[in-house]
């Protein structure tokens, strides 16, 4: 019923890095701290493949964008009297839609296995909140929930990484195979 998120292709899964990172953090912390370890090798911190691969493996922007848009909606909702151009259902609906934005948009970033559910609910939710609120939040806040949707349910898990990408990757093989061979 539910569908996997595979690892992006040209990986092992992750475990031969995960395991030379967790090595490395381990003889770091026997000799200090990491961030003191790496500053001394003038390498990033060991956190920061981790976020980016945590990014990498979910619709990052598009998720963001959907949360944005369904703050930025409910926050002209508080907006001053004469500012509202139109006031909408002023009930449940007015803030209910915008809700349902942001809980898609955490959704998606953090069970991206639903993307595909999550995104088309969010564009029905951005398109709802033009008559709900405030014209979707004075069209900012609909734009970005409609973008953000767009951009998850386009997004695909098991695609190859750009060619960019592919290089920064392979540099930094290449470096932890010289270091270790330093060593």
């Amino acid at each position: 019923m539910t569908e996997s998120v595979p690892e992006p292709a040209g990986t092992d899964g992750g475990a031969g890095a995960r395991a030379e990172e967790a090595a490395a953090e381990g003889t770091a912390a026997a000799s200090g701290t990491a961030a003191t370890v790496a500053a001394a090798d003038g390498a990033a911190p060991a956190a920061r493949p981790g976020k980016r691969d945590w990014r990498g493996r979910r619709p990052f922007w598009g998720g963001l964008l959907v949360l944005l848009g369904g703050a930025e909606i409910l926050f002209t909702l508080r907006a001053p009297l004469p500012v509202v151009l139109h006031i909408g259902m002023q009930g449940l609906a007015g803030y209910l839609v915008p809700a349902v934005m942001a809980l898609c948009g955490l959704l998606i970033l953090f069970n991206p296995a639903q993307r595909l559910f999550y995104s088309i609910l969010a564009v029905l939710a951005s398109l709802a909140s033009w008559v709900t609120s405030n014209l979707g939040g004075f069209l900012i806040g609909m734009l970005l929930g409609v973008v953000g949707a767009c951009l998850t349910f386009g997004w695909l898990p098991d695609q190859p990484p750009r060619r960019g990408r592919q290089r920064r990757l392979e540099r930094r093989e290449e470096r932890r195979a010289a270091k270790t061979a330093s060593v």
